[in-house]
């Protein structure tokens, strides 16, 4: 029993959800899941990419030091959410894990404005965040959500909102909500 437990939680959800090919490019926007773009850059391998943007140096630092621990590379870049410091249309698949939800209006567009400058056409953004909670889990969950944002359509909408089509609702399992937008050609 002891290695079906541990092959289990070697085992990454959010890594199965983005759905990643050995050669592919991946930028994780935000520092909140360091565990995750190096989990990430295991996947894509030497023959791919993997890219991490975020916003201060303690969260480079934490992400590096999470890419060394696993043995991989991971290109991390601290600059401003809404100005990627990358090619415009480089990335096969952005990941942006349990970020928009707690940011302001502004600083939510601005992440993804700078994730689809980022993507190639027919690229992927996939928003991973914690699915919403009823009862009294809703009132001790503790998490800080732009009030508006679950109201309003949450990550399908301001997806939509920034021109990715079409946008879907991939899943919710194990308390996460995972929704991708794919970035149409500029003629749609």
């Amino acid at each position: 029993m002891p290695i079906f437990k541990r092959l289990k939680k070697e085992s990454d959800l959010r890594v199965s959800m983005v759905g990643l090919r050995l050669d592919n490019r991946v930028l994780q926007i935000g520092g909140s899941a360091p565990d995750l773009i190096a989990r990430l850059a295991a996947v894509v391998g030497l023959n791919g990419q993997a890219s991490a943007l975020v916003p201060d140096d303690s969260a480079g630092e934490t992400l590096t030091q999470a890419a060394g621990s696993r043995g991989v590379l991971v290109d991390v870049k601290v600059a401003p959410l809404r100005a990627p410091p990358f090619a415009e249309g480089w990335f096969d698949v952005v990941v942006i894990p349990e970020l928009i939800g707690g940011m302001r209006p502004h600083e939510r567009v601005g992440a993804l404005q700078g994730a689809r400058q980022v993507l190639r056409v027919g690229g992927r953004c996939l928003v991973i965040e914690s699915a919403p909670r009823g009862g009294l889990g809703a009132l001790f969950s503790g998490r800080t959500l732009d009030p508006h944002y679950r109201t309003h359509g949450g990550a399908e909408a301001a997806l939509l909102a920034e021109g990715f089509k079409p946008v879907r609702t991939l899943a919710e399992r194990d308390g996460l909500l995972f929704t991708e937008g794919l970035k149409p050609d500029a003629a749609e």
